[in-house]
């Protein structure tokens, strides 16, 4: 059962960006550059440490995660939004400054902690754009990929906090952007 809910993860972490990769090509959806940025570079160390720990079922939501927000960001670059601007700084060197602690940790929890942290920084920027410019976004991706982390979640299949923190974190950091569209879309209506 558990590598089923693995296994559906996966699946859903492949169909979920289908719509927001389409949206981005129909010029509706503007994905924010850093924030993928900084998702393409911890996915993969979440994906490492995760196996590092002796994660299994689990892993096939990091991995194609960690594909498919490169595959956004590579796309972000000319059809995303943000970059330049005093937050996206802000973000890029708390995100240096976490890996930078992360290189002297040595030890993969304490990796996976500090990338969620991290990745906090990009989340607060997609939150905040979701919530400023809900048009911008795919919203069906966001609950699908909140729904992929809930599946990992259950896939872990034991109360090991450390195997449970990434997939729950990308649970709630996915169901934060979707509460931002759908608080945004209250505000201008």
């Amino acid at each position: 059962m558990l590598q089923l809910f693995g296994i559906l993860s996966g699946i859903l972490a492949v169909l979920a960006p289908i719509p927001y990769i389409r949206d981005i090509f129909l010029l509706k959806t503007k994905p924010q550059r850093t924030a993928f940025f900084i998702w393409s570079v911890l996915g993969a160390i979440a994906f490492f440490s995760q196996l590092a720990k002796g994660a299994s079922s689990s892993l096939w939501l990091p991995g194609v995660e960690t594909f498919v927000v490169t595959v956004i960001f590579i796309l972000s670059i000319k059809y995303g939004v943000g970059g330049f601007s005093k937050k996206d700084y802000i973000a890029l060197t708390i995100a240096a400054l976490g890996l930078i602690a992360w290189y002297f940790t040595k030890e993969a929890a304490i990796a996976l902690y500090i990338v969620i942290i991290i990745d906090l920084t990009g989340t607060y920027l997609a939150v905040d754009k979701a919530y400023q410019d809900p048009g911008s976004e795919t919203l069906i991706t966001w609950i699908t990929a909140a729904i992929a982390g809930m599946l990992a979640t259950f896939a872990v299949g034991n109360l090991n906090i450390v195997l449970l923190s990434y997939p729950f974190y990308v649970f709630l950091a996915n169901a934060a952007v979707v509460v931002a569209i759908l608080m945004g879309r209250r505000k201008t209506n």
